[in-house]
């Protein structure tokens, strides 16, 4: 019983020693060496500055914006910019997967150094599990330097690590960025992998990026600079040791496959062509301070803040697309006061079935009700069934939900004459928790577009969310020509719904 008791005694000691030990391990080393890089700004004579120097010089102080909606040109975009790069690549992602796409992308950056172009990779660490050895290799290349963003002191058990540092480790740099030459950038809610570029079979995201001209790409360049500088900016040296060499590539079956639909892309084609075309606009370009990650950014100077102020009050409509939906308390009230005077809101999300992130849907499906209550539209994307043609074709097409499975577009606009696109979700985590990063752009062509858009995708992608006589929550499906309704979540179980519900009671609103 004694030595019992002992044990029970000696537990605390043992648990505060382990946690101890492992905030000593989650420790950064410091930033001694690290040198400091600027983007390249002598690049008027590179393929790229020659080829859209006719096109910037017929339009001063504009932005030319070619949208990029389809999974597969989204890829040709970097691919093609990746192979015209002539003197650097600067590129700044979330994700950046260890598969088809993500490595043929890290092969066209190898490429692109080994002709001698300058690549800056800086991403953020929370999803480069499995990735160090590949990252050391391309790091080892003369021409290219690897950064992480905020990363995991410990690399071989990075769940240890984010437990030991939770609080700076739970906020992360979701930005995503892909310029060449200082010329050209790609801006948007694509990270790289199969799911965002048309490749997976089994899943693919609905999202939309920019590749854009003009004055706006040297302020992207001047925010990677931002980035790759910042105290959270890491060498990939500092943090990886000894890492063993990766597997020689192979180009399989699948691979080869998925570069010939590549090589037919609509977008190669027009580039190819010489037929791409670009819209002009006044442009703005927005991005949170990395210092947000140390919570030592001012709000009114991040992205949330400067949005508000830039759209104000909508008067006649607002048209939003967020895969991930929390309004919290505030965004709440001040849709409810949008609609109250009159202004046209529309809000298209994920549905529970659609959604990747279960918890996020808890924090979102509090709000329904008052929202409906304030007569805001609320329409919710569905997964598609096996028997729909979206589902027995591995693609991603030009709509909001003419995916197989989930939203992943960040996009509103404003009474018909603004539009947002970035990587910023209109929920707690992009206002409070993540840098993010974003364009908006007057434009009544592209502003048209997103309402077409979701006025030809709700009727046949989305669940209407709508209020009964008793004040309760139910679904209408369009499928062949009927009307269905569902009065609970739609394509879901008892205890996914359960386990949603339960999360909804629960203080998470501001990891969401």
């Amino acid at each position: 019983m004694k030595k019992r008791a002992k044990l029970w005694l000696l537990l605390p000691t043992a648990l505060l020693a382990g946690a101890l030990t492992l905030s000593s391990c989650s420790t950064l080393p410091p930033l001694e060496g690290r040198v400091a890089s600027t983007a390249l700004t002598d690049t008027d004579n590179t393929r790229l500055g020659q080829a859209l120097l006719p096109l910037t010089t017929a339009h001063p102080g504009l932005v030319g914006i070619h949208s990029l909606p389809d999974g597969r040109d989204a890829f040709a975009a970097r691919a093609v910019l990746a192979q015209a790069a002539d003197r650097s690549l600067d590129v700044q992602y979330y994700i950046w997967r260890n598969d088809t796409t993500g490595m043929l992308m890290f092969n066209a950056l190898r490429k692109a150094a080994d002709r001698g172009v300058r690549v800056r990779l800086l991403l953020d660490d929370n999803n480069t599990g499995g990735l160090d050895a590949i990252l050391a290799q391309l790091d080892a290349h003369p021409q290219i330097e690897v950064r992480l963003f905020n990363p995991n002191g410990i690399r071989s058990m990075r769940p240890l690590g984010m437990v030991a540092d939770f609080w700076r480790m739970n906020r992360r740099m979701h930005n995503k960025s892909f310029t060449a030459d200082n010329k050209a950038t790609i801006i948007g809610g694509r990270n790289v992998g199969d799911e965002y570029f048309g490749a997976a079979g089994d899943i693919s995201f609905a999202d939309l990026d920019v590749i854009a001209t003009g004055p706006v790409v040297k302020e992207v360049s001047a925010d990677f600079d931002l980035y790759w500088n910042c105290p959270s900016a890491y060498p990939l040296a500092l943090m990886v040791k000894d890492a063993k060499a990766p597997p020689p590539a192979t180009v399989d079956a699948e691979t080869k496959e998925y570069l010939d639909a590549i090589g037919q892309s609509a977008f190669l084609n027009k580039v190819m062509s010489g037929t791409l075309p670009l819209e002009w606009a006044h442009a703005r370009f927005l991005s949170d301070d990395p210092a947000k990650v140390l919570n030592q950014s001012s709000p009114d100077e991040n992205i949330a803040a400067r949005l508000a102020v830039l759209f104000g009050q909508p008067e006649r409509n607002l048209d939003l697309v967020s895969p991930y939906f929390v309004p919290g308390k505030d965004g709440a009230a001040a849709m409810v006061e949008m609609a109250k005077k009159g202004a046209k809101i529309r809000v298209l999300t994920n549905s529970l079935e659609a959604t990747d992130v279960s918890a996020v849907h808890a924090g979102y499906a509090k709000w329904r009700k008052p929202l409906l209550e304030a007569g805001v539209a609320l329409y919710e994307l569905r997964r598609a069934s096996t028997d729909e043609p979206s589902r027995k074709k591995k693609r991603s097409g030009p709509g909001f939900g003419s995916s197989d499975a989930s939203l992943h577009a960040k996009t509103f606009g404003v009474d018909g004459n603004r539009i947002f696109v970035g990587s910023f979700n209109f929920d707690q985590r992009s206002i409070h928790l993540n840098t993010e990063m974003g364009m908006v752009i007057d434009s009544v062509e592209l502003a048209h577009r997103l309402s077409t858009t979701l006025d030809e995708t709700l009727p046949m992608r989305a669940y209407e969310v709508l209020l009964d006589e008793k004040g309760n929550v139910y679904w209408l499906e369009g499928r062949d020509g009927k009307i269905i309704r569902h009065d609970v979540e739609p394509g879901t179980t008892w205890w996914k719904r359960a386990v949603v519900h339960g999360l909804g009671w629960l203080p998470i609103d501001w990891l969401l």
